[in-house]
């Protein structure tokens, strides 16, 4: 009779939708919703400029992650269902399935092969938008030593015939306790970019007025390192002595005490 037939359930929604309240699902849909509209669809989906600007992504990285989002179907047309599964199994997933997304995300020319080239460019991306924020220059020498410092920490252990080696999910998983801060940024690019958006932040370090910030030795790219390993409540404000005009210490004889107490602590728990 010409009846039109609505399309199967999709098995992957369902269960992702299970993640949610219903409350948030129906925040879900105020902001596809919203985006849509903005992409100018007649509500249908999310163009991926608007999902980039919306999530502050840019780059190769804010490509990759619409490519994921969008189940890679390259027709720029973000749907609900694909805004609810993706946030399914990269914010509501277990920590496995987490790691699993971030580990897909990395491989920005989408070729299943995860190289140096790869992370390099996710990282050079990442630290322009972090130290932006920050109003840092973009891509100072500082931020190329951070990027070859955090490649060299990297292993790159699966073969391949006629081409570089690459990354496998363990070498990813070990790279990850390396540097939380990586991950913790990487963990939260579905939430909005706001100054609180957690793996973001570069902690505000506390010193006297009258000191020259440039005689500081902790940079901002080093504290927003560390503070990958930090909660969000110890980022808001933290106080470090790392001179001695400010505490009338070496910075040796600081580290000195540090790992004095930490052996104490080990043989403590000895």
């Amino acid at each position: 009779m010409g009846n039109s037939q609505s399309p199967p359930p999709n098995p992957r929604f369902n269960s992702a939708s299970r993640a949610f309240t219903p409350k948030e699902l129906e925040d879900l849909k105020s902001l596809f919703n919203s985006l849509a509209a903005q992409s100018q669809t007649n509500g249908q989906y999310v163009s991926s400029s608007v999902f980039q600007v919306y999530f502050g992504l840019k780059g190769p990285l804010g490509e990759r992650m619409f490519d994921l989002a969008t189940q890679g179907r390259k027709d720029d047309k973000l749907t609900f269902e694909d805004l609810v599964i993706t946030k399914g199994t990269y914010v509501k997933g277990t920590n496995d399935e987490i790691e699993e997304f971030i580990y897909r995300l990395l491989d920005v020319t989408d070729d299943e092969i995860l190289t140096r080239s790869d992370l390099d460019s996710v990282l050079v991306n990442m630290f322009n938008h972090i130290f932006q924020l920050k109003g840092s220059q973009p891509e100072s020498s500082s931020h190329c030593y951070m990027v070859e410092t955090f490649l060299n920490a990297a292993t790159f252990s699966k073969d391949h015939e006629g081409r570089d080696k690459s990354m496998s999910f363990e070498d990813f998983k070990s790279w990850c306790t390396l540097v939380p801060s990586v991950k913790k940024f990487l963990s939260n690019l579905l939430v909005p970019p706001d100054p609180g958006r957690p793996g973001s932040k570069v902690p505000k370090l506390q010193y006297s007025e009258n000191i020259d910030s440039s005689i500081l030795l902790l940079r901002d790219e080093y504290a927003w390192h560390m503070g990958g390993a930090l909660s969000h409540e110890e980022l808001e404000e933290w106080k470090l002595l790392y001179h001695s005009s400010l505490n009338g210490l070496s910075f040796n004889t600081f580290l000195g005490n540090i790992s004095l107490r930490n052996y104490s602590i080990e043989l403590q728990k000895r």
